[in-house]
């Protein structure tokens, strides 16, 4: 389905971007484009991957003309561009607004009126049940898409809700090795707090999943084990044969203690597949009657599918996860944080 074909991925100079890449390299793609606004780390991928079927674009999501410039002939769109982190997006809101939500809708346009084929998403467990900007930005933008997948016609919108993706920048498992590194304390914030745990490789085959068998609307959510994140620190400090201690920090502004990636009213539409869940697409017409007025009596509410009552990893679990993660066999070797994506 990809041969002779383009792909773009947007925010493509990320970690997400970059596994992204990695594993489309592999493909017959004949162009992948990366869009992004850092051309220092454009730069970087330019001299690590050497390889003329990726060309890069200097934009902005948030600036219409740059990314209808780049979407000329573009068959496949890899929407990941974000503001990402919680607290930036807690102390500068409309910036999440202008990048995750209006950003958002400016691809989605340029995507239908150049006729690609399907836009993938990325979204978040953040998005679920949002108490932050971070999350509340990303389940609108979850609300844009799905409200442009009803009018898109011949280009198929879709998306992928992920949780914590191991090493990702800015991830907890990077934090604390930096911390083993330098001998400091491992700063978590609650005994009890849980996250979801996948690769990059887990999560870019959701991807590939979505682009072979998603419909417009489709939310595509991998089947995945949480861990406390307590565990995620004693199995990494005994990974590294560390002597440094786990402190307590309290829990944050705008954290959750558990993360959920599909709500218990989600439940009722969701389908099930072997390692994902899908959403199905919310298709009905702006008829007030279906929303407002006609409900389902047999339908019944069933439970979430959150961190807390996910499949559970134990430390040992852990650190079999972590002993196959490229990053982490980098930093026990050289012990310093790789410089270019792993």
């Amino acid at each position: 389905m990809f041969k002779n074909k383009i792909l773009l991925i947007t925010g493509g100079t990320g970690t997400f971007g970059n596994a992204v890449l990695n594993f489309f390299l592999k493909t017959n793609f004949k162009e992948i484009r990366i869009f992004s606004r850092d051309e220092k780390k454009q730069d970087d991928m330019r001299r690590l991957y050497k390889n003329d079927k990726i060309k890069y674009y200097i934009g902005d999501v948030r600036d219409y003309d740059s990314i209808n410039e780049v979407m000329k002939n573009v068959d496949f769109i890899f929407h990941a561009a974000a503001l990402k982190q919680v607290p930036s997006c807690e102390f500068y809101p409309l910036e999440a607004v202008k990048t995750n939500i209006l950003g958002t809708e400016n691809v989605l346009n340029s995507a239908i009126i150049n006729k690609v084929k399907k836009v993938i998403c990325l979204s978040t467990d953040k998005a679920v049940y949002p108490i932050n900007a971070m999350g509340i930005s990303k389940a609108m933008m979850e609300k844009v898409i799905i409200a442009k997948s009803r009018s898109s016609d011949s280009t198929k919108i879709l998306i992928t809700r992920y949780g914590n993706v191991m090493t990702s920048r800015g991830s907890v498992i990077p934090l604390f090795l930096d911390q083993i590194i330098k001998k400091q304390p491992l700063t978590i914030t609650n005994k009890e707090m849980t996250r979801f745990m996948m690769s990059t490789e887990d999560a870019v085959q959701l991807v590939f999943f979505a682009f072979k068998n998603g419909h417009s609307g489709d939310i595509f959510i991998p089947k995945t084990s949480a861990a406390l994140i307590v565990d995620v620190a004693e199995s990494l400090l005994d990974l590294f044969n560390s002597k440094s201690s786990v402190k307590l920090i309290g829990i944050r502004h705008g954290e959750k203690k558990h993360e959920t990636l599909i709500t218990r009213e989600e439940m009722l539409f969701t389908k099930k597949f072997k390692k994902f869940y899908v959403i199905k697409s919310d298709n009905r017409d702006i008829n007030y009657k279906s929303y407002f007025s006609v409900g389902n009596k047999n339908l019944k509410l069933s439970k979430d599918y959150s961190s807390d009552n996910a499949m559970s990893l134990n430390t040992a679990d852990l650190k079999k996860k972590f002993i196959k993660l490229p990053f982490i066999n980098y930093v026990l070797k050289h012990r310093k944080l790789p410089t270019d994506p792993i």
